[in-house]
């Protein structure tokens, strides 16, 4: 496996950009597809029948294209991670400057939380779109492409377009470079790429995720007049802070003067922190539970029937195609942001038009949350990482499938609660398949395997370092319970194992 260029700095650490392009590399004389990166993960092609879930473009299929993409893909992975953050908005700030402000050219839609931050923009954005207006969506970490992270109308940026809007500022962010302590991060040139595009469509509206924290995220170079919070957990403690007390004050510095605030539910010292902040700025706020909120859910085939309580009055008959509770409280977050950014409000109620809020959720696709690829056996993907999602998951899994006999596959971060996520899976795991993923941050599946062994007991645990051989037993372990009998596989503990996951499953 070839080195990945590092940053001057020695204390870097390289980002994840496409993190499995290395091992990809090695295929694709002779398999061209990238349908699969080991000759045994094929079998699983045909073990598991027909592909299912949301598809998600795969590399260019022009050499001279891919090409370009690597080589800019390279020179962003010589950057800081995005696991490493310095509390500066310099850096970025300096360099929208130079730009000219791309960020000032349309209103943003600003989100932060600890889990469900993807879902809810590409709710938010799907609701927009459905009243015509062009949306551009910045989100974080991808699961299979980098040009997943800026979306322009609702689809990821073609690879063209990307290396285009990167050779574009490249003179300006190496000015940037040459003025500052430390280069530009990984993280900072993917935001300001991403406002420059938006600029360059242009949209009319654009749906940003903070990628970690808030007040310091590079995304905090723009000025919102919403900013959602979504529920506040345990997650990057050593960035962050120990508690979802400490956490809120850094994520609540997303709320700006005169802004609206739309809190789904939150801890209660989480929620002191952030209503604390929308007084001191002259926010408006709207909280779940009481200005808004999810008034019945009944789950259907393919996701689930809702009943939403926005900020100016109910919507019934609401088909979210997604499934578990927290999706629909993410959908009504998404419901009272898109209101807020109307201006529908306590003070102009009114609602929105019924069947194009409708049309809007009916549409709504998140991939790596609790995706259905594969069936005969059932593969779900889903991209829970700490212990707040995976208890999210779990309890959407038992709702949703009614497996008689489930097996998961675990390949986790290093830097994560590995137990407390273990802990929130093992009333569901019959028995678990440890694995880990391609990249640096990827937990060592024997050391993993030790936690899992604590919690599950040994015979429950079994170990299978390579991904692609951890997919195999687990689909060979709910095979043996026989075809009918509704055994299922699921693949979680890191956006990166379950993007390497559709991959190998056949959805890249």
């Amino acid at each position: 496996m070839s080195e990945r260029p590092r940053n001057d700095d020695p204390d870097s650490t390289p980002g994840p950009i496409d993190e499995f392009d290395e091992i990809v590399e090695a295929e694709t004389d002779r398999d061209p597809d990238l349908a699969v990166i080991e000759a045994g993960s094929r079998t699983l092609r045909t073990q598991a029948g027909p592909p299912t879930g949301d598809p998600i473009p795969a590399r260019p299929t022009d050499p001279e294209v891919d090409r370009a993409l690597r080589e800019v893909e390279a020179e962003l992975a010589s950057r800081w991670g995005e696991t490493k953050l310095d509390p500066s908005l310099v850096r970025i700030e300096a360099l929208l400057d130079i730009l000219g402000s791309p960020q000032r050219a349309y209103p943003s839609i600003h989100i932060t939380g600890t889990n469900g931050k993807t879902s809810t923009a590409r709710m938010i954005e799907a609701l927009l779109a459905a009243f015509e207006l062009r949306t551009g969506r910045y989100t974080s970490p991808h699961v299979q492409s980098v040009t997943e992270r800026i979306s322009l109308d609702g689809a990821p940026i073609s690879a063209e377009r990307f290396i285009e809007t990167y050779r574009d500022i490249q003179p300006y962010i190496e000015m940037v470079d040459t003025q500052q302590q430390y280069r530009l991060s990984f993280f900072e040139v993917l935001t300001a790429m991403a406002f420059a595009a938006f600029a360059d469509a242009p949209v009319d509206i654009a749906v940003v995720e903070v990628g970690m924290g808030g007040t310091w995220d590079a995304t905090n170079a723009i000025d919102a007049g919403v900013a959602v919070v979504t529920p506040i957990a345990l997650d990057h403690t050593d960035r962050l802070g120990a508690t979802p007390e400490e956490i809120a004050v850094e994520k609540s510095g997303i709320i700006k003067k005169d802004a609206t605030v739309v809190l789904a539910q939150q801890p209660v010292d989480a929620a002191s922190v952030l209503l604390k902040k929308a007084v001191e700025v002259d926010a408006t706020v709207a909280r779940e539970g009481l200005e808004f909120g999810v008034l019945a859910r009944e789950v259907a085939v393919g996701g689930q029937l809702l009943t939403l309580r926005g900020l100016g009055g109910e919507y019934p008959e609401v088909f979210l195609p997604l499934h578990g509770a927290h999706q629909a409280h993410n959908a009504a977050v998404a419901l009272a942001a898109v209101e807020a950014f109307f201006g529908i409000g306590s003070q102009h109620a009114r609602t929105l038009d019924i069947d194009t809020v409708r049309r809007a959720f009916a549409s709504v696709t998140s991939p790596g949350r609790l995706e259905v690829v594969r069936r005969s056996p059932t593969v779900v993907l889903d991209a829970a990482h700490n212990p707040a999602g995976a208890q999210a998951t779990a309890a959407a899994i038992s709702e949703a499938f009614g497996f008689s006999r489930l097996i998961g596959v675990v390949g986790a971060s290093g830097d994560k609660d590995v137990r407390g996520f273990l802990e929130a899976f093992e009333p569901i795991f019959a028995e678990i398949v440890v694995t880990q993923n391609s990249t640096h941050r990827a937990m060592d599946a024997d050391a993993l395997a030790a936690v899992a062994v604590e919690v599950f007991g040994e015979e429950r645990v079994q170990v299978e370092p390579r991904l692609d051989e951890a997919l195999e037993a687990a689909i060979t372990l709910a095979e043996e319970e026989g075809e009918f009998t509704g055994a299922g596989v699921l693949v979680t503990g890191s956006v990166i194992t379950v993007g390497e996951a559709r991959l190998l499953l056949g959805r890249g």
